[in-house]
C-alpha cells in the first residue's frame, strides 16, 4: 500500500491527506524500515515500482494539475529511502538499473521523453533548441547521489549491465554475420565481407545510447565506472569497426568531460566582428554559462586509467580513416577543454599538438578534414597559446604550418576547409596584429601570403577559392559591420555604436568605417611577402581587365536584347559568345559558367545589368557596390527564371569585377596613413597609393583637389624641403592627369609649386612628376618648358643645391617636350656628359671590391642614372627617321661601354664598385626601354643584344633580378620583338632557386598563354613563337663567352638545353624543336663569321638533336619527321651554298666521345628533379626581396665556370671534376668574383661596337612566325 498508494500520491502536494504522505515518506527514510521490502517475496517488482515512482515524482511526469513543485525535503527522504535499499539489497533488478541510469540521458538534447536507455526515444527538433534545460533535474542530482554514495555496489551492477547490452548487442551482430555468411558465395573476399556485414542500425543505436550513458556517469560519479572502463578500452582493439569507433569517441569526450548534453557552442570565430577581438579578453572564461555542456571532468582520466588513456592514443594509428577521424575531433576537444579542466602537462599537451599536426598530413582526406575542422572549433586564444606552442603558420611539423600546407592539397574539399579557417583566423587576429602583439605576429602574420601564394599554382579551382576567401575572411564586405549605424550616427540620428558601447566614452560620431576597413587592407598588404604582394597588385589589374570585358557584355546583353533582336543578329551572337568564352575560360567549369552567361543574358534584367554596373564603376564608393552585390544576389535568389546554381557563378565573377579594394571610399585614408608619422602602415599606404596613382587613378578624381592642396603647401624651395610622402602623391597626380588633364589646377599658385617642386623636389622623382604634371595639364605647355630648361641648365654646377632634381627634370622636359628642350640640346649635353657621367665626385677607396651593390643610392649615383635618362629620352622622343641613327648611335655606344664594362664609364676607371652595378642595371634597362620602339630596336645589332643579354648572369643577384623583372614587363605587354624570349633561358645556370624557379614558372606561362592564344584563332601562328626561339638561343649559346667544345663544357650546355625544354617542350612542338635544331646544322654563323662561330652552332645542333632525343625517351615521346623546312633568321644565319660541303657536315658528329652519356645522365637527373619539385613545394628560404637582395647564401648549385684562353684547344676534363678560373682577356678593371658566385666569364668577344644596323630582325621575326606580339598579356606581376 505505501509503494503503490500512499507514495505515488505525493505527486499532488494540494491532497488532503498530503502531510500523512509526508510523515510515511520520512518515517521510512530515518527508521529504515524499507529495508524490509528485501524479505517479501515479490520484492523486485516492488522495488521496481519505488524506483520508478520515486523518478517519475521528481522528474514531473505525475504533477498536479495545479503545477505545484515538491519540496526539497521529498526530494532528500526519497534519495535517502533508495541508498538504503541499494546499500543494503544483494542484487537490484535490472529494470531498476536501467530507470537509475535512464536519468542521466534527461539532459541529453536530443532525447525529449525519459525512461529506459533501450527504449526508443524521439529526437529534438532543431528549432527547439532555446527550450534546452539549463541545470541539471532533480531526478538526474537523486541518481547521481546514488551513486555516489553506494559507489561500489552500483560499479557491480553498471558493470553487469553494460556488459549485458554489448554482450547482446554483439551476439545479434554475430548470429546475423553469420547467417548472412552462409549466404555469400564462396569466392567473396573478406574486404567485400568487412563492408557488407556488421551491426544493424538497432544495434548500433542501443551501443550509441550506452555510449552516451557513459560519457555523462563520467562526469557524475566516475567512480562506478571502475570495472566498465577496462571494458571501454577492450573495445578499442575490437575488430569491428564500429564498436571501435563508438569507443574511440566516447573516450575522447569522457578525457575532455563532455557529457551527454554535447559539447559547448563552438567559438565564434567572426572576421566581420568589430571591435576586434582581444587575446586575453576576460569574457573567454565565461562564454559557456550552461553546467550541462560545461566540460567537466572529476578527475585525471590520464592518470586515473593510464592503460586506458594510452590504448586511446594508440588510435592515431588505426586501419580505419573514420577511426583517425574521430580519434582527431576527440584529441582537439581534450587540448581546447584542458582534459575537462583538470590540466595537461606539458609534455601531454605537446604530444597532442603534436598528434594533431601529424593528422593534418593524413594519407586520407576524410582524416584531414576532420583535422582541419578540429583545429577550428578552438578559439583564438587555444590556437595562439595551444597550437602555436611549438610554431606558427611559417614552422614545418606544427599544426598551423601543416594546415598552411593544406591549402595546397590535392582535394579540393581538404583546401577549401583550410584556405577558409586560415583566412578566418587571421580575420579574428587583425586586432592583435594591428595593436603589434608579439604572439599573435610571430604566428599567424604569413597566412595572407600563404593563402595568396597558391594563385602560383593556376589551378582554376583554387583561384575561385582565392576569391572567396579574400572577400568573405580576409576582408569581408560587411567589414566593420557597423557601417550603416556609423553613418546614421554622422547625421546625428543613430544609435551607439559597437565601440562606443564597448568602450563607454568613445564619441560614436568619430568612427569612420572606411578607415577602419582602409587599415585592415593596408594591414593585409604589408604582412605579405613579396611573391605574395605581386599576387595582390595582380589581382587589381586582373580586376580592371575583367571589368572592361564584363562592360562589353552587358553592352552586348541589351544588344541581345533575351533573343530578340532587329538586325546585326549574327554579328551580336557572334561578338557576345567571344566575351562569354573569354571570361569562362578563367573560371572552373568553363562550360557550366558559360551556360549560365547565356541564361543571364536570355533573362534580360536591366536592374541586375545596372547593379553590375555600379559595383564595377570607379565613381561607386564602397558602400555603394556591397550594397549593389546584396541587391543582386538577392535578385537572383528571387527570380522565377534564374537557374538555381547561377549565383555559383556569377557571385565569383562579381567579387573579381568589382571594386572594393581600389575604391574611392578607401584613397582618403590611404592619403591619410601615407602623412603619418612612426606608424607601421604609412610606408604600405604610400606603396598602394602609387599602385592606385598607375591603374586606376579614376578614383583620386574625389580627392585629387586635396592632393593639389597638400602639394602646394609642400612645394619646397632654396630653404625648405618637401615631405617624402609628397612623391606619391605627385605621382598619383602625374597619373590622374594623364586621363583627366582638365581636372587638374590651372592656377599661378599651383603651377609655381610644380615648378617649385621640378627645381628643388627631393627625391628626384619629385621633380619628374611635377614635369609631367605641367606638360600635361598647363595651357602654357611651351611657355612653361622653355623656362624650365633655362632654369635648370642656368649656372648648373655639380654639388648645388638641387641639381639632382634638375637633371630629372630635364630627363623629363626632352621626353614630353623634346622640341622646347633640343634648343638647348648642347647645353643639356655638356651636363648630361661632361659634368655627371664623365666625373668622378666620391674617391675611391682602398677596398677589395671592385663590383658590388647597395641599397641605398647615393647623390652621385642618382645624378649619373638621371643623366644616363636624359640622353635615352632624347633618342626616345626623336621623331625623324633619317636623324636618328646619328642621334642613338652614340648612346647606344655609352649604353653598350657600361654593359660591356660592368658600368665602368669614366676613363680612369675608378668609379665606386656600387656604382658600377647599380648603372650597369640601368643601362640594360633603358636598352630594354629603346627596344620597345621598332625604329630604335633595329639599331640594336645581334652583336649588341648578346652583351645585353649576359647582364642575365650578371655576379650580383640584385643586377640580375631588377634585368629580368623588367624584361618580363615589357615581353608580357608585347613592347619587345620575340628575340628577347631568348634571355630568360641563360638563367639555367642561376644559384638563386626561387629566381631560377620563378623564371621556368613565368616561361611555362607565357608558353602555355601562346598555345591558347594559338587555339582560340585569335594569332594563329602564336603558338610557334616559342619553338621558333630555339634557333636564336643556340646562337646566342654559340656567342657566349664560356663556350668550348670540350665534353665537360658541352655536358654544361646542355642545361640551357634542357632549362628551355621543361618549360615550352610538349609531345605536339618536340618535333618541330628537333627540325629546328637539325637546320642550325645547315646554316653558318652570320653574325662573326668565321670557322670558330659555325663549329660552334654544329656542335650545338648535334647536342641539342642528342639533348631532345633523349628527352624523348623519357617521355616516351615519338619525333615525326615534318615536311618542308623552318626558315631561320638571316640576321643570325646563312646558308651553306656548297652541296657537297653542307652534306658532309650533316653526316658528321661533332660531339666528343662521351658527351652522349653525359647528357644522357643529365637529362633523367633534370627528369627526376623536375618530378620532385612537382610533388614538394620548393623552399623559399632564398627569396630575393623587393630590390632583388639575396636573404640568405645561395645553395650551391652548379653555375657557369670562367672561360678558358682558347675554345679550340680546351683539355677535356672529367664529368663533375671542379673547375680552375681561367684568364680574362678583357681589362683589369673589370670585377673579379669568386668562382661559386660567377655568373658568367668577364672575357668579351671582339665585335665592332659601331655596326649598329646590320640588319632587319623584324623580318627574320616575320618569316618565322608572321603576326606575333599583337595581344596584352598581364603576368604575374600584375603588370600590362
Amino acid at each position: 500500500m505505501f509503494i503503490t498508494t500512499i507514495l505515488p500520491a505525493l505527486a499532488d502536494p494540494a491532497n488532503a491527506y498530503n502531510q500523512q504522505h509526508l510523515y510515511v515518506l520520512s518515517s521510512l527514510a530515518q527508521v529504515k524500515s524499507v529495508v524490509l521490502l528485501t524479505d517479501i517475496s515479490d520484492s523486485e517488482k516492488l522495488t521496481t515500482n519505488l524506483f520508478t515512482s520515486f523518478f517519475d515524482l521528481l522528474a514531473g511526469s505525475n504533477k498536479s494539475a495545479t503545477g505545484e513543485q515538491l519540496g526539497k525535503s521529498v526530494e532528500f527522504h526519497m534519495t535517502a529511502i533508495l541508498i538504503i535499499l541499494v546499500d543494503e539489497s544483494a542484487s537490484l533488478p535490472p529494470e531498476v538499473i536501467d530507470v537509475v541510469v535512464a536519468q542521466f540521458l534527461r539532459i541529453d538534447p536530443h532525447i525529449t521523453n525519459g525512461g529506459s536507455v533501450k527504449s526508443k526515444k524521439t529526437a529534438l527538433d532543431d528549432k527547439q533548441s532555446t527550450l534546452l534545460l539549463k541545470e541539471l533535474p532533480p531526478s538526474y542530482n537523486m541518481a547521481k547521489t546514488i551513486c555516489n554514495t553506494c559507489p561500489e555496489k552500483m560499479a557491480q551492477h553498471l558493470s553487469q549491465y553494460f556488459n549485458d547490452i554489448i554482450i547482446d548487442a554483439s551476439a545479434a551482430s554475430a548470429e546475423k554475420v553469420a547467417t548472412k555468411r552462409r549466404r555469400f558465395s564462396e569466392d567473396l573476399d573478406n574486404s567485400e565481407m568487412d563492408i557488407t556485414l556488421g551491426p544493424t542500425e538497432e544495434d548500433l543505436r542501443e551501443l550509441r545510447k550506452v555510449h552516451q550513458l557513459l560519457r555523462e556517469l563520467w562526469r557524475a560519479c566516475p567512480a562506478v565506472l571502475q570495472n566498465v572502463i577496462p571494458q571501454l578500452e577492450t573495445e578499442l582493439s575490437a575488430e569491428n569497426v564500429h564498436l571501435r569507433l563508438l569507443a574511440t569517441e566516447a573516450l575522447g569526450d569522457i578525457i575532455s568531460g563532455i557529457g551527454a548534453a554535447g559539447s559547448p557552442p563552438p567559438p565564434e570565430l567572426d572576421p566581420a566582428a568589430y571591435p576586434y577581438s582581444i587575446l586575453f579578453d576576460t569574457q573567454n572564461s565565461t562564454l559557456n554559462q550552461n553546467v550541462l555542456t560545461k566540460p567537466s571532468s572529476p578527475q585525471p582520466f590520464s592518470q586515473v586509467y593510464p592503460q586506458a588513456y594510452n590504448s586511446f592514443l594508440s588510435r592515431n594509428n588505426d586501419k580505419s580513416p573514420a577511426i583517425r577521424a574521430s580519434w582527431t575531433t576527440g584529441i582537439s576537444r581534450i587540448l581546447a577543454t584542458s582534459a575537462g579542466g583538470v590540466g595537461l602537462s606539458q609534455q601531454e599537451e605537446e604530444r597532442l599538438v603534436k598528434d594533431l599536426a601529424k593528422m593534418l598530413a593524413d594519407a586520407d582526406e576524410k582524416v584531414r578534414v576532420a583535422a582541419v575542422r578540429a583545429v577550428g572549433a578552438f578559439n583564438l586564444r587555444d590556437v595562439v597559446l595551444k597550437l602555436g606552442a611549438i610554431g606558427g603558420v611559417e614552422t614545418s611539423r606544427s599544426v598551423l604550418g601543416v594546415l598552411a600546407e593544406r591549402v595546397r592539397d590535392r582535394k579540393h574539399n581538404v583546401r577549401m576547409e583550410a584556405m577558409t579557417l586560415l583566412g578566418r583566423l587571421w580575420g579574428v587576429a587583425a586586432g592583435g596584429l594591428l595593436a603589434g602583439d608579439e604572439q599573435v605576429i610571430s604566428i599567424l602574420k604569413p597566412v595572407p601570403s600563404k593563402i595568396l601564394d597558391t594563385y602560383f599554382t593556376n589551378d582554376l579551382d583554387i583561384h575561385a577559392l582565392l576569391d572567396h576567401v579574400v572577400f568573405e575572411q580576409l576582408l569581408p564586405l560587411n567589414f566593420p559591420p557597423g557601417k550603416s549605424k556609423s553613418a546614421k550616427l554622422s547625421n546625428g540620428t543613430g544609435h551607439k555604436s559597437r565601440e562606443s558601447q564597448t568602450n563607454g566614452d568613445v564619441d560614436a560620431e568619430a568612427i569612420n568605417p572606411d578607415k577602419i576597413r582602409t587599415e585592415r587592407i593596408l594591414l593585409l598588404v604589408k604582412d605579405l611577402d613579396e611573391r605574395a604582394k605581386k599576387v595582390f597588385y595582380a589581382l587589381q589589374g586582373r580586376q580592371l581587365m575583367l571589368a572592361r570585358i564584363v562592360t562589353a557584355y552587358l553592352q552586348r546583353c541589351e544588344e541581345y536584347n533575351g533573343g530578340v533582336m532587329d538586325k546585326s543578329e549574327k554579328e551580336i551572337k557572334t561578338h557576345l559568345s567571344k566575351l562569354i568564352d573569354n571570361l569562362a575560360k578563367v573560371f572552373p567549369d568553363a562550360t557550366r559558367f558559360s551556360e549560365h552567361l547565356w541564361k543571364f543574358a536570355k533573362m534580360h534584367d536591366r536592374r541586375a545589368y545596372q547593379l553590375i554596373r555600379f559595383c564595377i564603376a570607379p565613381e561607386s564608393d564602397y558602400r555603394t557596390v556591397v550594397k549593389a552585390i546584396k541587391e543582386f544576389t538577392k535578385r537572383m535568389e528571387q527570380s522565377t527564371t534564374a537557374p538555381q546554381d547561377l549565383l555559383g557563378s556569377l557571385v565569383p565573377l562579381l567579387y573579381r569585377v568589382s571594386a572594393l579594394i581600389y575604391n574611392r571610399s578607401h584613397v582618403p585614408a590611404i592619403m591619410e596613413f601615407s602623412r603619418m608619422e612612426d606608424n607601421p602602415l604609412t610606408a604600405t599606404a604610400h606603396e598602394m597609393l602609387r599602385d592606385i596613382s598607375t591603374r586606376t587613378p579614376e578614383v583620386l578624381k574625389a580627392q585629387v583637389q586635396d592632393i593639389c592642396n597638400y602639394l602646394q603647401e609642400e612645394a619646397p624651395n632654396g630653404k625648405k624641403v618637401n615631405d617624402s610622402g609628397a612623391v606619391d602623391n605627385l605621382k598619383a597626380c602625374a597619373s590622374f592627369a594623364n586621363r583627366f588633364a582638365k581636372e587638374i589646377p590651372k592656377d599661378r599658385k599651383f603651377v609655381q609649386a610644380m615648378i617649385s617642386f621640378a627645381l628643388h623636389g627631393s627625391p628626384a622623382e619629385a621633380a619628374k612628376h611635377a614635369v609631367t604634371i605641367l606638360m600635361i595639364a598647363s595651357d602654357r605647355k611651351e611657355l612653361l618648358a622653355r623656362e624650365l630648361v633655362q632654369k635648370c641648365i642656368k649656372k648648373f654646377e655639380y654639388g648645388s643645391e638641387g641639381f639632382v632634381a634638375r637633371l630629372a627634370a630635364l630627363s623629363q622636359l626632352m621626353l614630353l617636350s623634346a622640341e622646347q628642350t633640343n634648343e638647348e640640346s648642347d647645353a643639356v649635353s655638356e651636363i648630361a656628359i661632361e659634368k655627371v657621367l664623365l666625373q668622378a665626385q666620391s674617391p675611391l677607396t682602398g677596398s677589395s671590391e671592385t663590383y658590388s651593390w647597395s641599397d641605398t643610392v647615393d647623390e652621385e649615383c642618382a645624378a649619373k642614372c638621371w643623366a644616363l635618362k636624359i640622353l635615352v629620352n632624347r633618342v626616345r622622343s626623336h621623331i625623324d627617321p633619317d636623324t636618328l641613327v646619328e642621334i642613338a648611335d652614340p648612346v647606344y655606344s655609352v649604353l653598350l661601354k657600361l654593359i660591356k664594362h660592368n658600368g665602368e664609364i669614366l676613363p680612369s676607371e675608378d668609379s665606386l664598385p656600387t656604382h658600377k652595378s647599380r648603372l650597369r642595371l640601368l643601362a640594360a634597362r633603358l636598352c630594354l626601354k629603346l627596344c620597345t620602339k621598332k625604329t630604335t630596336d633595329a639599331l640594336l645589332s645581334p652583336t649588341l643584344f648578346n652583351e645585353l643579354a649576359l647582364v642575365a648572369q650578371d655576379p650580383i643577384l640584385a643586377v640580375r633580378f631588377g634585368f629580368l623583372q623588367r624584361l618580363k614587363k615589357y615581353i608580357s605587354s608585347s613592347k619587345l620583338s620575340q628575340r628577347f624570349y631568348t634571355i630568360p633561358f641563360l638563367f639555367a645556370f642561376e644559384p638563386s632557386q626561387s629566381l631560377r624557379s620563378d623564371t621556368t614558372t613565368w616561361i611555362r606561362s607565357r608558353a602555355n598563354f601562346l598555345r591558347n592564344l594559338q587555339a582560340s584563332q585569335q594569332n594563329p601562328k602564336a603558338g610557334m613563337v616559342m619553338e621558333s626561339v630555339f634557333a636564336r638561343l643556340l646562337s646566342l649559346l654559340a656567342h657566349h663567352p664560356d663556350y668550348a667544345s670540350s665534353t665537360a663544357d658541352l655536358i654544361d650546355f646542355t642545361r640551357y638545353i634542357l632549362f628551355y625544354l621543361h618549360p615550352t617542350a610538349t609531345e605536339e612542338n618536340l618535333s618541330l624543336i628537333y627540325h629546328i635544331a637539325q637546320r642550325v646544322k645547315q646554316t653558318r654563323d652570320a653574325i662573326t663569321p668565321s670557322s670558330e662561330t659555325d663549329n660552334a652552332l654544329h656542335h650545338l645542333s648535334d647536342l641539342a638533336q642528342l639533348t631532345v632525343r633523349k628527352f624523348e625517351d623519357v617521355h616516351n615521346w615519338s619525333i615525326q619527321t615534318l615536311p618542308g623546312k623552318a626558315t631561320l633568321p638571316r640576321s643570325l644565319f646563312t646558308e651553306i651554298k656548297d652541296h657537297a660541303e653542307a652534306l658532309s657536315i650533316a653526316e658528321t658528329n661533332h660531339l666528343p666521345e662521351g658527351v652522349e652519356e653525359g647528357v644522357e645522365a643529365l637529362v633523367k637527373s633534370s627528369m627526376k628533379a623536375a618530378r620532385s619539385h612537382g610533388k614538394k613545394r620548393r623552399s623559399e628560404g632564398d627569396h630575393h626581396g623587393e630590390n632583388g637582395r639575396e636573404t640568405k647564401k645561395a645553395k650551391a648549385l652548379p653555375i657557369r665556370k670562367p672561360p678558358s684562353t682558347s675554345t679550340s684547344t680546351t683539355k677535356d676534363k672529367k664529368l663533375k671534376a671542379p673547375k680552375k678560373p681561367k684568364a680574362r682577356k678583357s681589362d683589369a678593371s673589370s670585377p673579379t668574383t669568386p668562382a661559386g658566385e660567377r655568373r658568367r666569364s668577364g672575357r668579351v668577344r671582339s665585335g665592332e661596337e659601331g655596326a649598329y644596323k646590320e640588319r632587319g630582325d623584324e623580318e627574320d621575326d616575320e618569316e618565322m612566325v608572321e603576326g606575333v606580339a599583337e595581344w596584352t598579356y598581364m603576368n604575374e606581376d600584375g603588370e600590362e
